[in-house]
């Protein structure tokens, strides 16, 4: 049998579902595409699309969480390529304190979300 997988959405827990959805649509143009509220208000999952790829970022909020996430050292990680001038993308994510790594030997940097969540920053090819 062959199978051919063909990706639909990456999810990441958050503490606060508003700020998270501010900072990804602010830092990188993903815009809410629909979400869903269980009726008993536990949880919240927000979809985010770039209106491009069809891939899609779940925000997960659930209500009974109060500490942060444990996140390890970040080696797995969401990267987003970014259309434009890549260098004033890089400075205005400088400028809003988002960036919390680069390499610039490589030619690439990070910016982390509200709970820590590291991006990787690319330019388009």
């Amino acid at each position: 049998m062959k199978i051919q997988g063909k990706f639909d959405h990456f999810n990441i827990n958050v503490t606060d579902p508003e700020k998270s959805l501010a900072f990804y649509e602010k830092a990188l143009g993903l815009k809410e595409k629909y979400r869903k509220t269980a009726e008993d208000g536990s949880f919240v999952l927000i979809y985010l699309s770039d209106a491009t790829t069809g891939f899609l970022l779940e925000l997960t909020w659930l209500r009974e969480r109060e500490e942060p996430y444990e996140l390890g050292d970040n080696e797995s990680h969401l990267c987003i390529r970014v259309e434009g001038d890549y260098d004033q993308i890089h400075a205005y994510h400088q400028e809003m304190g988002w960036v919390c790594y680069e390499n610039r030997q490589m030619g690439l940097y990070f910016i982390h979300d509200p709970d820590d969540y590291w991006i990787e920053v690319l330019p388009v090819k």
